[in-house]
C-alpha cells in the first residue's frame, strides 16, 4: 500500500532528508514537518514541500506554514491534527517515545527510526503497526520473507569511530574523535552511540520486540554493505546486502515497492570481513544477554546512556566512563518492576537523577 500523505518527525536529520528525497521522487505529499533548531534547512523544506503543519523546538519563529507549533506538546498536537495515515518518526532519543505512542493511539502506521521507542517501551507497544526503517531491521524483515525455521538473527555493526583504536587510547578520546565515524555522516547522538556500541545494543532490543526472538547477535562488518543475516535451522545463511543508503528501507515503509531505489552492488568489488564485538573495547556489549533476558530494562540503559553522553560533552567524564555509567546504572536498577507506560517515565527520571548526582562532580 502506497501512502500518498506523510507526517515526518525529524525532517532535518539524515533520515528526514532521505525520507524527503523519496517523497520528492514519488510525488508524496508531506503534510507535517517536525524539526529541531536547524531552521535554515527547515525553511528550504517548507518552501519546496509546503506542509500544512510545522513544529519546531523554539516558539515564535517566522515560518511560512498555515499551522506552526512548538515543543513536545506541539508534536503531539500536530499528530492529532494530521490526516496522514503514516508517521515517519526519525526523532532522536527518549523524546521520540510519546509521538510513537500517540501515533499508534490514533491508528496511524509508524515508520520507526526512533530506536528508543522500542528500547524503553517495547513491552507496551503493539508492533503490528510499526515498520522498521533501520537498515538492519529492514534487512531482517526482508530475509524473513523466506519461510524457513530460523536458528539465529544477526545484525551488523560498523564498529564506530574507534574500531581500529587500541583500548588504552580510547579511554582519553575527545568528542571530536568520537564523532569521526568512518562510514557515515550522522547526527551527534547516534554517532556517539555507534562509538560505544550502545547503538547496536539498542538494535538488539529492537530486533527482539519486532521479531520476538531471543536468538540474536551482532558482528562487525566494516563496509556497512551487509545489513543483516539470518542463520536457518537447515544450516544455510542468507545475507542482506545493498549500498549503505537509507532510502531503501524508507521507500518500503512508505509503500514504494518494486521500484528502482538504489543501484545494485557490484559484487566484483565487494570484499567482506566479519569481526566479533570485543567486550574489552565495547564494555556495554556485556549487557546483551542480560537485556535479552529482561528486555524491559532497556529504559535503564537508555536513560543512563543519555545522561552519560551529556556528562561526556560537558567534560565531566571521559569517553570510556560512558560505559561505566551505564553498567553501574544497570546494576543499581536491575531489580525494578515495570508494569505500565507511566512507570517508564518515572524510572527514566530516576535513573537520570542517579547518574547526575553520582557523576556530575
Amino acid at each position: 500500500m502506497l501512502f500518498m500523505k506523510v507526517a515526518l518527525l525529524g525532517s532535518t536529520g539524515s533520515i528526514g532528508k532521505n525520507t524527503l528525497a523519496i517523497c520528492k521522487k514519488f510525488d508524496l505529499e508531506v503534510e507535517v514537518l517536525v524539526a529541531g533548531n536547524n531552521i535554515e534547512e527547515l525553511k528550504k523544506q517548507i518552501a519546496f514541500f509546503k506542509p500544512k503543519i510545522v513544529v519546531t523546538a523554539s516558539p515564535n519563529l517566522d515560518l511560512n506554514a498555515p499551522i506552526i507549533l512548538n515543543g513536545e506538546e506541539g508534536i503531539l498536537e500536530a499528530l492529532e491534527l494530521s490526516s496522514s495515515p503514516v508517521v515517519v518518526n526519525a526523532l532522536v532519543g527518549f523524546l521520540g517515545l510519546k509521538p510513537t505512542l500517540k501515533a499508534l493511539e490514533l491508528g496511524k502506521k509508524v515508520a520507526l527510526a526512533n530506536k528508543e521507542s522500542l528500547v524503553v517501551a517495547g513491552k507496551f507497544i503493539d508492533t503490528s503497526n510499526l515498520t522498521p526503517i533501520d537498515s538492519e531491521h529492514f534487512g531482517l524483515w526482508y530475509l524473513l520473507q523466506t519461510p524457513r525455521e530460523v536458528k539465529r538473527l544477526l545484525l551488523t555493526a560498523s564498529g564506530g569511530a574507534f574500531r581500529d583504536w587500541e583500548v588504552e587510547k580510547i579511554q582519553n578520546a575527545t568528542l571530536k574523535d568520537a564523532l569521526n565515524h568512518p562510514n557515515w555522516s550522522m547526527g551527534e547522538k547516534i554517532t556517539l552511540d555507534s562509538a560505544t556500541m550502545v547503538n547496536k545494543l539498542f538494535e538488539i532490543l529492537e530486533a527482539y520486540w519486532f521479531f520476538k526472538k531471543k536468538e540474536i547477535d551482532a558482528v562487525i562488518e566494516p563496509t556497512s554493505q551487509v545489513h543483516a543475516a539470518i542463520e536457518f535451522k537447515d544450516g544455510s545463511t542468507l545475507l542482506h546486502l545493498s549500498l549503505p543508503d537509507m532510502k531503501l528501507p524508507i521507500a518500503y515503509a512508505l509503500g514504494v515497492v518494486d521500484e528502482v531505489i538504489l543501484e545494485p552492488l557490484d559484487l566484483f568489488k565487494v570484499q567482506l570481513e566479519f569481526k566479533p564485538i570485543a567486550v574489552e573495547k565495547y564494555p556495554v556489549w556485556g549487557l546483551k544477554e542480560k537485556l535479552l533476558e529482561k528486555p524491559e530494562l532497556g529504559v535503564v540503559v537508555n536513560a543512563a546512556n543519555e545522561a552519560a553522553l551529556e556528562l561526556f560533552k560537558l567534560a565531566k567524564i571521559n569517553f570510556f566512563e560512558i560505559h561505566q555509567v551505564i553498567l553501574d546504572s544497570f546494576k543499581q536498577f536491575k531489580k525494578i518492576r515495570i508494569d505500565s507506560v507511566e512507570d517508564i517515565f518515572s524510572i527514566d527520571n530516576e535513573v537520570r537523577n542517579y547518574v547526575y548526582s553520582k557523576y556530575r562532580k
